[in-house]
């Protein structure tokens, strides 16, 4: 045999193995996807629904594609009342037909309901244990529904509801008279023996409100003692009739259900509860211990390294913030209901809202804090904020109050007052002394150390200025017309700025007078006939009088 016929057979069993193989493995991934699909066909969940006859559920039904499992029951039903209205049909004759794989339930000529092996699937039982089941169900309930409704049994049911009614109005009628009677009782024991609690004048709890507030309790539980007989007396009133028991016993399920699933819900909840309170009060602890902390380092009792008393509050702030926030996070999951997503939506809306309506609010506050570890002013200094000159009266997260000398009250936010120019004239008055300043022009033909030294006389019959630094003049301008001269005086009282200045003018206006200088601000074009001075003899007339100097 040749190389070549070797090769050959060998490629031929490969092919022929592989043609054995494929199948195989397509069969077996077939079986292995018909089996996932037939578990998830077995474990998907079952439509079924009770066949309820005057509100008693007789026996479970289950549905199918075609055939919804409410439809069936709700048809099913009619025909067992449909049996039990037909006064010749003898419950005693209900009989079981088997019809194959089914087992129909017939009232004489009328099928009311074939039972299927689906349904007894249902229950876990044969068709036939199921069938003999529902037989006998249906003929008690059949039994029961005519009895429910005979004359006999309408007098007694009248009777019944018309004592249950009396009992219930006799009941709240009762609980009212007793309410009364205690309330009046407690509202003179409280009038006795509650006095108002408070602090010299300031009353932190009045006897009034407690009065209130435990009446307020006591009409809470009189509002639930008539709504709980309300719903007994509706329960065994209504339960007493055919045609409206249905309703009794929806009406018991609907208020009874969701009380018990609330008191469920808060078992479950108590230990996330616990938790919730424990880390409450140790976040209340540890704040209380960090204020006490910081309060001593504003008055000084603490002392840190280049740490200012004044930011002690503010730092406070920001600590108790970052800690509520921490406690926030830590607390979110044991929230009750905080993994509903009703509880998701309503936070992400919140949040929504926080951050596009307190984008300013969280500038300003940003701006505060940054104005406070800045120290661009304290509470009392005179500032000047863009064009605002006024005195600091309080700072505040999200807004800095500032007094006028017109005694006006200008409120400046923060934000505007971080991104322009704070001049503050008492941050260095007290130290080096505020130098205030004013320029008057004078003519060339003046010599200018007469007009310093006049500059200089006004300057030292103004009272109030501070005597460092002494007043020096500069001259800043040698303009067309006139020189201009610059006095600079001392100032430790930047509050009194206007009326030194004020002063300061009065007396420079009556030196120049005195030596007959005229004062040539503004410039003019040219020299006038007469000099422009007030002489000493005029400086007094009508209205004024010499008691001004």
């Amino acid at each position: 045999m040749t190389a070549r016929s070797n090769v050959r057979t060998s490629a031929a069993l490969v092919l022929s193995a592989c043609l054995l193989v494929v199948p195989a493995v397509a069969a077996a991934q077939t079986s292995t996807v018909g089996a996932a699909q037939a578990r998830v066909t077995l474990d998907a969940p079952v439509e079924s629904a009770q066949v309820v006859i005057d509100g008693e559920p007789l026996f479970r039904i289950r549905g199918a594609m075609s055939f919804p499992a409410e439809a069936r029951a709700k048809g099913i039903a009619e025909r067992i009342t449909t049996a039990a209205d037909d006064e010749s049909f003898d419950p005693a004759t209900l009989r079981l037909v088997p019809d194959g794989e089914f087992i129909g339930v017939y009232a004489g000529p009328l099928r009311i309901l074939y039972v299927t092996p689906p349904d007894a699937e249902l229950d876990r039982l044969t068709t036939t244990t199921l069938a003999g089941i529902v037989e006998r169900r249906i003929r008690r309930a059949i039994i029961e529904y005519r009895e429910a409704r005979s004359p006999e049994h309408l007098a007694t049911s009248t009777i019944g509801a018309g004592g249950a009614t009396l009992v219930f109005v006799v009941g709240v009628a009762c609980l009212i008279w007793l309410s009364r009677r205690l309330r009046t009782r407690v509202q003179r024991e409280i009038d006795a023996r509650v006095q108002n609690v408070g602090i010299q004048s300031f009353e932190i709890l009045r006897a009034e409100r407690v009065s209130t507030v435990v009446l307020a309790v006591m009409r809470v539980f009189v509002v639930a003692g008539v709504v709980a007989l309300t719903l007994f007396w509706l329960k065994y009133a209504l339960g007493l009739f055919p045609w409206t028991r249905g309703f009794a016993v929806a009406l018991l399920r609907n208020t009874v259900t969701p009380l018990a699933g609330l008191w469920d819900a808060l078992l479950g909840a108590i230990p996330n509860l616990i938790f919730l309170a424990i880390l409450y009060y140790v976040l209340r602890g540890a704040l209380r211990l960090i204020r006490s902390f910081f309060v001593a380092v504003q008055r000084g009792s603490v002392t840190l390294v280049n740490f200012e008393p004044e930011w002690a509050m503010p730092t406070y702030n920001l600590v108790r913030l970052a800690i509520v926030a921490l406690g926030l996070v830590v607390a979110y999951p044991y929230i009750p209901g905080s993994g509903s997503d009703a509880f998701k939506g309503v936070s992400l809306f919140a949040g929504i809202v926080f951050s596009l309506g307190s984008s300013t609010a969280i500038a300003n506050m940003m701006a505060g804090y940054m104005m406070t570890y800045r120290r661009a002013f304290r509470i009392g200094d005179r500032v000047k904020i863009g064009d605002v000159t006024g005195d600091v009266t309080e700072m505040r997260l999200q807004v800095t109050h500032l007094r006028t000398p017109k005694n006006e009250e200008v409120v400046i936010p923060n934000s505007q007052i971080i991104n322009g120019h704070v001049t503050n004239f008492s941050t260095l008055a007290k130290e080096n002394g505020l130098l205030l300043h004013t320029t008057v022009g004078i003519g060339y033909e003046t010599p200018w150390r007469q007009v310093e030294a006049m500059l200089l006389e006004a300057a030292s019959r103004t009272s109030g200025l501070a005597a460092a630094p002494a007043p020096f003049v500069l001259q800043t301008a040698l303009g067309d017309f006139a020189i201009t001269y610059e006095l600079n005086v001392g100032c430790d009282q930047p509050h009194r700025m206007a009326q030194l200045y004020t002063t300061l003018h009065r007396n420079i206006l009556d030196v120049f007078n005195e030596y007959g200088i005229a004062i040539m601000t503004p410039a003019y074009v040219a020299d006038p006939p007469d000099a422009k001075l007030v002489p000493k003899g005029k400086w007094f007339p009508p209205p004024a009088s010499p008691d001004q100097a």
